[in-house]
């Protein structure tokens, strides 16, 4: 299988962090976003993250071609919640459905300890088979179920939140 390296993220990044979000939009699957983000709105959340304690990793092969991004994003914004992060993994399109998912959320496990983290979440549609199955290979519960709180071209969906505690 193939080998992932994992690198912080620089502000040069961002137009292929968007390139590859944006090529989820379409599916209705990944993201509640239903047209595409441009680079300029996404630069606050750029650094909202840092390789200190919400680290924005790039993930590449051995050639350091990109092959997508993972990222921990702070959880609900208060203090309290500073062990709880969401975990969010985007993949490019050719490298999607590969089993590579299984390897970054394996990495994302093992460095969350480094990071104060204690708890990883995941928000994931109802209807995104694949990465629901993902999760709950690694051990994630179901920890929430929000019924159809999001509208996708007129089709109401579920939103499930799936927990892991690792600390």
């Amino acid at each position: 299988m193939e080998e992932l390296t994992f690198r912080n993220a620089i502000l040069e990044d961002l137009p292929k962090i968007v390139a590859i979000y944006n090529s989820t939009v379409p599916s209705r699957m990944v993201t509640a976003d239903t047209e595409n983000v441009s680079v300029e709105s996404r630069i606050q959340w750029f650094y909202e993250h840092n390789p200190e304690s919400r680290p924005l990793w790039m993930i590449e092969d051995q050639e350091r071609n990109v092959m997508g991004w993972v990222s921990f994003s702070s959880f609900y914004g208060r203090p309290a919640y500073n062990g709880t992060v969401e975990v969010s993994i985007y993949m490019d399109e050719s490298c999607r459905g590969k089993g590579l998912g299984k390897k970054v959320l394996q990495y994302c496990i093992d460095q969350a300890k480094n990071f104060g983290i204690k708890t990883l979440l995941g928000f994931i549609f109802l209807h995104n088979e694949p990465s629901l199955k993902l999760f709950r290979h690694f051990g994630f519960e179901d920890w929430g179920t929000l019924p159809n709180v999001a509208v996708l071209d007129g089709v109401e969906r579920t939103l499930i939140i799936l927990g892991k505690r690792i600390g």
